[in-house]
């Protein structure tokens, strides 16, 4: 099995596809998406323009779905959730479908859902990602890092490297980016909320108050659901 792993979705190559595509966004998107299906939402659908959220969303019954919507970090206007994980308690998204989109996490769902396999991956979900390669290995993965309006994350690459720490010798490195991404899990494994406070985006939600989700996302192998492209743009808890 050979990971390749890329900062941005811009960085993605054109033209071509891996086996399998795993996509990372720790500070929010992919720790929400498994928190919520691990508490018993029934899908999550995502979109990169809010208007076509509307649109697709206002034809599902209103108690039967939420509508997710970050920009910024922050909530956004006339949405029931804003992509924090700790909102999505069983009482709140149990039987409903989330209709998400967020600042990055989508953006880079949307790049890679023509692989043939698309999952997604945070740090507290790692382990059941990793356990799910090791049993599968598919001969090419790309891991798609959603970064931050196209630049690097630290918190992103970090998740990256601790996938391929989890795979150990069944994995080897693709490119650079991959060999770093392990370097950084291998130097901050036992300090990642440290890490995550230090990082820009971890910086940004600090300040807008919300160092519970900070702590949360932190977290390493604390669930055991993996949400898998059941669809293009659609995702469901693996079974």
């Amino acid at each position: 099995m050979k990971l390749w792993v890329y900062h941005t979705p811009e960085q993605v190559p054109a033209g071509e596809l891996p086996d399998w595509a795993v996509v990372v966004d720790v500070l929010r998107a992919t720790t929400t998406m498994a928190v919520a299906l691990g508490a018993g939402a029934t899908a999550v659908q995502v979109f990169a323009d809010l208007d076509e959220l509307m649109r697709v969303s206002q034809h599902w019954p209103a108690e039967q779905r939420l509508r997710v919507g970050e920009r910024g970090g922050k909530v956004v206007s006339g949405f029931d959730l804003g992509n924090s994980p700790v909102d999505c308690t069983p009482e709140r998204v149990k039987g409903r479908r989330l209709f998400m989109s967020t600042t990055n996490g989508t953006r880079a769902l949307t790049r890679v859902q023509a692989a043939p396999q698309v999952l997604t991956c945070a740090l507290v979900n790692r382990q059941a990602v990793v356990e799910l390669l090791q049993k599968q290995q598919p001969e090419r993965v790309w891991v798609v890092a959603s970064g931050w309006e196209g630049a690097f994350s630290l918190e992103d690459t970090v998740c990256a490297g601790a996938l391929l720490a989890g795979l150990g010798h069944l994995a080897t490195t693709g490119n650079d980016e991959a060999v770093s991404a392990l370097a950084l899990f291998e130097q901050w494994q036992g300090r990642l909320l440290e890490l995550l406070q230090r990082a820009s985006h971890g910086q940004r939600l600090l300040g807008l108050g919300q160092a519970e989700d900070l702590r949360f996302c932190a977290q390493l192998d604390c669930l055991t659901t993996v949400p898998r492209q059941s669809e293009p743009g659609v995702l469901t808890a693996l079974t």
